[in-house]
């Protein structure tokens, strides 16, 4: 499904250069459950930019289904990315004077949905994450995993092949955290592709695959695939 090859990404300022990924080849198969782990500054999240097609980078390639996405327009890319891709991170991002409803209907309707479908796909969504009950309030009168299942069923209202979420659990308690992976690996079952980048061992450790990055690396693929500092 998704073919990495030789990824290279250097940030630049006028003092230095920073490597930031460092010829970086990984390949993930649909239906799999990734997790990306390392300490700050390994490159995890930056590797997540560059394969989801969010950021450029500077030599390589990133094959999605066949196709370069780095050779696309950005508008494509952008086309792309809402056609199979969903995001989840961190921050929830929704929108504050929004309903629960017409923060997962946004970005459909931005993508062309009719209102009505995306309303009811919105709905449909919400109610697979545990939000029925929820639909008509705004994310300040919900709790911090409540609003990161918003966040998630935003991700999914899209249809996506792929999903890719950046410490999702990094603003939970950890009784919520674990619901929420609790979550992710329900809708992994269901066929999901799911990469999941992350700084807490426990958290990875939840994965099917575990990649450990270090300096811009990968140092270790837990799936058996060989990696040149193992060879």
């Amino acid at each position: 499904m998704l073919i990495a090859s030789d990824v290279r990404k250097v940030y630049r300022s006028v003092a230095e250069d920073v490597v930031a990924l460092d010829d970086v080849s990984i390949t993930v198969g649909e239906g799999e459950f990734v997790s990306v782990m390392g300490t700050s500054g390994s490159g995890k999240t930056t590797l997540l930019n560059c394969l989801s097609g969010l950021d450029d980078i500077d030599a390589g390639s990133v094959l999605l289904d066949g196709t370069d996405i780095h050779q696309l327009s950005d508008r494509e890319r952008t086309l792309r990315r809402g056609s199979t891709m969903g995001f989840v991170f961190q921050a929830f991002n929704l929108i504050p004077v929004l309903t629960v409803t017409e923060n997962v209907e946004l970005p459909l309707i931005l993508a062309g949905a009719p209102p009505n479908e995306a309303q009811r796909r919105a709905e449909e969504t919400l109610v697979r994450v545990g939000l029925g009950h929820r639909l008509n309030r705004r994310p300040p009168e919900l709790s911090g995993g409540e609003q990161q299942r918003v966040a998630i069923a935003r991700a999914l209202s899209g249809r996506p092949r792929i999903v890719w979420a950046d410490e999702p659990t990094g603003n939970l308690d950890s009784e919520t955290a674990a619901q929420v992976v609790d979550l992710l690996r329900e809708l992994h079952r269901d066929g999901l592709t799911l990469i999941l980048v992350t700084h807490d061992e426990a958290l990875g450790a939840t994965a099917d695959r575990r990649i450990l990055m270090s300096d811009g690396q990968i140092v270790e693929d837990q799936s058996g695939v060989a990696t040149p500092e193992t060879e």
